[in-house]
């Protein structure tokens, strides 16, 4: 009887879980979107402080709970020789949340590439995918227009997918809200891949 009522009760209330990759180079801010993300969504967390996060070497995860789904992120390493490890969680993901340090013209011929080898699998296909122009409180940085003209080579191979670019500012949290509930609203709706599957046993 208890197995039954456990199962029932978790069959009730336990939310569906979704996977969200936070990619991106390194230093564009995907931690402190992450942290910021946390904090907002989880009621309890306090946040590690934003100016003593560094470039993350591997991996960070964090779950929040929205409405009646669980996102879990992924926030990937984004350095050069930790990019070709990126591709061993694409299968999984539900989501995809791209972030590109708007202040760091210089290396944004190197982020679009990345994108651009990212967006290519075929694993990530109809995996819908934010794209942060992050750092938008930086005067002179590159506006979501620049963005989007500096990446718009990349357009075909976003294929038919949910696709927004939205400003972004991690380190006030700006934008940080109404990109998660976009995802969210994204990955409820995606027919391409279901949620993880409750247990009821």
């Amino acid at each position: 009887m208890y197995t039954l009522l456990s199962g029932l009760y978790k069959y009730m209330f336990q939310k569906d879980e979704y996977c969200i990759l936070i990619l991106g180079l390194d230093n564009a801010g995907k931690t402190t979107f992450l942290e910021q993300t946390k904090t907002k969504f989880s009621r309890n967390y306090k946040g590690m402080s934003l100016s003593k996060i560094t470039t993350t070497v591997g991996l960070n995860i964090g779950t929040i709970d929205v409405s009646n789904a669980r996102l879990m992120f992924w926030d990937l390493g984004g350095q050069e020789e930790l990019q070709s490890l990126w591709d061993k969680y694409y299968a999984e993901s539900h989501g995809v949340i791209y972030v590109i340090d708007s202040t760091d013209e210089e290396r944004l011929c190197q982020s679009k590439d990345a994108f651009e080898k990212m967006i290519s699998s075929e694993s990530l296909d109809g995996v819908p995918l934010l794209v942060l122009a992050n750092k938008q409180d930086v005067k002179n940085c590159l506006s979501v227009p620049d963005i989007k003209t500096a990446f718009s080579d990349c357009a075909p191979k976003i294929g038919q997918r949910d696709c927004l670019v939205q400003p972004c500012t991690a380190l006030t949290g700006d934008g940080v809200n109404e990109g998660i509930e976009w995802m969210v609203k994204c990955v409820v709706g995606n027919i391409h891949r279901p949620p993880r599957q409750k247990d009821i046993t």
